[in-house]
């Protein structure tokens, strides 16, 4: 499966922009774990991009997404270990995450939201004032973008990385493609 390949699947299986926007944080932030940890960079960008394609054609239900999203996945050419931490970075399945790609999607995929969100409170709603100290002073914040799962997010030190790290590593990420997330 090529980037193009699954662009065009999440185009035909998702209309809400914001949901694109975040699967393609996420992918940034995919990219650029796999370079830090010299792992395969497509496989964990793709593992990034797809992982919620199936968020609105299961309507949000907590108990079947990443089944189907996994399923599609497959059906585009995905590895079985793709595959696996689509379906694993759900925990409503209680599936264990069992490998550093499972490990990595689970930590990367909320701090996509808690990056956007200290980009929005700022006066240009832009990430290139956002500065890590500010987006660690944000995480330590419970009530701010509450729905960015701190604890997922900290799991980040299961894949070798520190939290600032992380933190400094999905920011830059993000940073990157500014302008394909509007922002």
């Amino acid at each position: 499966m090529t980037r193009e390949e699954a662009l065009d699947s999440i185009k035909a299986n998702v209309e809400n922009a914001n949901l694109i926007k975040h699967m393609l944080a996420t992918e940034a932030i995919m990219l650029a774990l796999a370079r830090r940890l010299g792992e395969d960079e497509e496989e964990w960008g793709l593992t990034g991009l797809l992982h919620d394609i199936d968020m609105e054609l299961t309507e949000g239900d907590m108990n079947i997404h990443s089944t189907l999203g996994a399923d599609l996945a497959r059906e585009l050419g995905a590895s079985e270990a793709m595959a696996h931490a689509i379906l694993c970075h759900n925990e409503a399945h209680g599936i264990p995450l069992e490998t550093k790609l499972d490990k990595a999607l689970f930590c990367a995929d909320p701090l996509t939201g808690l990056i956007i969100a200290a980009a929005l409170v700022r006066p240009d709603k832009k990430l290139a004032g956002v500065e890590t100290r500010s987006v660690r002073k944000r995480f330590k914040e419970k009530s701010f973008a509450a729905g960015a799962n701190r604890g997922q997010i900290s799991q980040c030190t299961e894949i070798g990385l520190e939290l600032d790290e992380f933190l400094e590593l999905g920011l830059e990420a993000m940073k990157e493609i500014a302008a394909d997330l509007g922002l």
